[in-house]
């Protein structure tokens, strides 16, 4: 903000030293008290065109908020899509700045004639600029479209893994794990490989047990379904647990398990079930291997 009032303040000036260019000019031929009676009514002018400045922006800022918090009341009255709610309140936030930036500049009635040169000779750097901008804004449109995720999702896209805070107009805000907010642009999102772990209600959880050779297999498979059958998280459909002998390892045998629960229990089973193998096996005699490594000397 202060940036844009110190450019129109700037506007100001030189128009108001344009209208008295042809005064100063013939400053020569006036008196002390003219000179300071023209002067003085520069410093009017100019303060004038300040305040209307201020005023402007204040007051247009404060009838902007509350149409942008009227536009959120419809949308939850009319109960619409979060994600969609935050990209357009995040939408009409940069419309209604532009607008009140063209209102400014309308009442004001600066000559921009002197800014042209300047915006032409940098246009094309601008385009250059805003080309990546407009692929997130299109990548937001994209996401809302298509809907591959929504607002409350948790999702890994751009090597970043998270729960959806918001979908703005430019990009998608992550809440981590570990307590961060991460801001992806829309582009990249969109176009992306994007691992939806929040789009159905269950999932499956992998282990890979390994044993010493000579252990018995068949007692091992049925250590890990007793302990799976004593957690009652884990559910039937829709596969029954899967237990088979996955490979024959350098120094080990592999037990591959596979399990389904619901989407919210994956890294309680994951963790207890883990515990649970550790502190079992080695009670029922089964053994985790240890790489060997076997030398042969021949004499």
């Amino acid at each position: 903000m202060i940036s844009f009032l110190l450019a129109f303040i700037g506007a100001a000036a030189v128009d108001v030293a344009q209208g008295t260019a042809d005064t100063m000019s013939s400053i020569s031929g006036i008196t002390i008290g003219q000179l300071v009676e023209s002067l003085t009514a520069i410093g009017v002018s100019l303060c004038f065109k300040l305040v209307k400045v201020f005023l402007i922006w204040y007051v247009g800022r404060w009838i902007t908020r509350r149409l942008i918090k009227l536009v959120k009341l419809i949308m939850e009255k009319h109960d619409v899509n979060l994600s969609i709610r935050t990209f357009v309140t995040s939408l009409a936030e940069v419309v209604a700045m532009i607008v009140l930036i063209i209102m400014i500049i309308s009442v004001l009635g600066i000559d921009t004639s002197s800014f042209i040169a300047l915006f032409a000779s940098a246009g094309v750097a601008i385009g250059m600029a805003l080309s990546g901008t407009l692929q997130n804004f299109a990548g937001g449109v994209m996401i809302l479209l298509f809907r591959p995720f929504k607002v409350g999702d948790y999702i890994e896209a751009q090597g970043v893994a998270g729960t959806v805070r918001e979908i703005q107009i430019f990009n998608t805000v992550v809440h981590t794990g570990d307590n961060k907010v991460i801001l992806l642009p829309n582009g990249p999102v969109s176009t992306g490989i994007i691992n939806n772990y929040s789009r159905e209600t269950t999932r499956r959880v992998d282990f890979t047990y390994s044993i010493s050779y000579g252990d018995d297999f068949e007692k091992a498979k049925s250590v890990l379904l007793r302990l799976i059958a004593e957690d009652s998280r884990v559910l039937t459909q829709p596969a029954e647990p899967f237990i088979r002998l996955s490979s024959l390892s350098a120094s080990s045998i592999d037990i591959v398990v596979r399990l389904w629960c619901k989407q919210s229990d994956y890294w309680g089973i994951y963790f207890d079930l883990n515990q649970k193998v550790y502190e079992t096996f080695p009670k029922e005699g089964l053994n985790f291997p240890y790489q060997t490594l076997t030398v042969n000397v021949n004499k």
